[in-house]
C-alpha cells in the first residue's frame, strides 16, 4: 500500500504548493530560493548519503553508460527533426524533452516500490543521466541553437528563425579567441554545477575504493531526506497552468517526444542489460522518470519560461508514477 500512497504523496504536495502560491503566500519569484536549496544542499547530500550507505560495484558503471545514452540521444534528435521551428520552439522541447528527473523524483518512488537496494540502480543511473541534466543538455542546446549562455533568449536577436543569427569570425586570432570564450563557457557549465561535481567526486571514491566516514551520512541524512519534499514543493511553486493553445501545443510535444523514446529505453533496459532482474527492472522504471527539474532551471535561464517547464515536470510526474507503478506490478524482481 504505500507503495502507492508515496507517490500519490507528491502529487498531493505538487498541488498544494501550486494552491499556497496562488493564495498569496509567496511572490512570483520565491521558487528561486527553493531552487538554491535543492541544486545546491538537498540533491547533493542525498547523492553522497546514497553511495556511503550502500555498495556501489564498479560493473555498475554500464548502467551509467545507460543512463547516459538515454539522456543524451533524443537531444540531436528533437535537434533534426525541428530544424525548421523557431529558435524558442526548439530550444524548449530540448531543454524538456531530454533528461530524467532521477534524484529528486526516482529516489523516494523506487525506494517505495523496491526498497533501499533499488537506489544504488537509481545512483548509478543518475551519474550519467546527470552529465546531461546538470549541464550537459544546456550547452548543447545553447551551441546547436548559437544561443548566448548568459543572456535569455528575449534579448537575442532570433526572432523566428530556427537559431540565433551566428557570423563566424573571419580571423584567424578572432576564431581561436572564440574557441576558447566557448569552452570557458562548456567548462563554467559543468563546474559550477554542484551536483555534477559532486557524482564526479562519488566515482573516484568508488574506483578507489575510498571508504566515506561513517559521520558523513550521519551529518547529511537530515538534509538528504529533505530532498524529496524541497523537491516536489518547489515544482508547485513555480507551476502554472498553460495560458495559451500554444503553450498546451509546447507540452504536449514534450510529452510526444518523452513517451515513446522512454518505453523504448524500457524496453532496451529489460532485455538489453547483463543484470538481474531486480537491477534490470529499476533501469526501466527510471527510463519512465519524468523530466528533470534541472530543465526548469534551464529553462528560466534561457526562456525565462520556469512555469510552463514546471508544468511540463508536473505533468509527466503524473504519468510516470501510473507508467512506473504498471511497471512494479508487472515485470518480476
Amino acid at each position: 500500500m504505500s507503495a502507492i500512497l508515496k507517490p500519490i504523496a507528491f502529487l498531493i504536495i505538487i498541488f498544494a504548493a501550486y494552491a499556497v502560491k496562488r493564495a498569496g503566500l509567496f511572490k512570483p519569484r520565491d521558487y528561486r530560493v527553493m531552487q538554491v536549496v535543492v541544486f545546491n544542499f538537498t540533491l547533493p547530500a542525498s547523492v553522497i548519503v546514497s553511495f556511503a550507505t550502500n555498495p556501489h560495484h564498479i560493473s555498475m558503471l554500464l548502467v551509467s553508460a545507460f543512463g547516459f545514452l538515454c539522456a543524451m540521444l533524443p537531444l540531436p534528435l528533437v535537434y533534426l527533426a525541428t530544424r525548421r521551428k523557431p529558435v524558442a520552439d526548439r530550444a524548449f522541447l530540448m531543454l524538456n524533452a531530454c533528461g530524467f528527473n532521477v534524484g529528486n523524483f526516482c529516489f523516494p518512488v523506487l525506494q517505495a516500490f523496491m526498497g533501499p537496494s533499488a537506489l544504488i540502480t537509481a545512483a548509478m543511473f543518475d551519474v550519467g543521466n546527470s552529465i546531461m541534466v546538470t549541464a550537459g543538455t544546456n550547452v548543447m542546446t545553447t551551441s546547436l541553437l548559437h544561443i548566448d549562455m548568459d543572456r535569455p533568449l528575449t534579448e537575442q536577436d532570433a526572432g523566428d528563425a530556427p537559431t540565433v543569427p551566428y557570423v563566424r569570425p573571419t580571423d584567424r586570432d578572432a576564431r581561436r579567441m572564440a574557441r576558447r570564450a566557448k569552452l570557458r563557457a562548456i567548462a563554467k557549465g559543468f563546474l559550477t554545477s554542484i551536483p555534477f561535481d559532486i557524482y564526479m567526486l562519488m566515482i573516484v571514491v568508488m574506483l578507489f575504493d575510498v571508504k566515506i566516514p561513517g559521520v558523513v551520512p550521519t551529518l547529511l541524512q537530515p538534509v538528504a531526506d529533505a530532498n524529496s519534499f524541497c523537491s516536489v514543493f518547489m515544482v508547485g511553486m513555480l507551476m502554472d497552468l498553460p495560458k495559451t493553445g500554444k503553450d498546451v501545443r509546447d507540452v504536449l510535444r514534450v510529452l510526444g517526444w518523452r513517451l515513446p523514446m522512454g518505453l523504448l529505453f524500457a524496453c532496451a533496459a529489460w532485455f538489453v542489460l547483463p543484470f538481474d532482474a531486480e537491477v534490470r527492472k529499476a533501469a526501466v522504471m527510471l527510463t519512465l522518470a519524468p523530466t528533470a527539474v534541472f530543465s526548469t532551471l534551464f529553462t528560466d535561464k534561457v526562456l525565462g519560461n520556469a512555469k510552463l517547464a514546471g508544468f511540463t515536470l508536473a505533468a509527466s510526474a503524473i504519468i510516470a508514477i501510473c507508467l512506473m507503478t504498471g511497471a512494479n506490478f508487472l515485470l518480476p524482481a
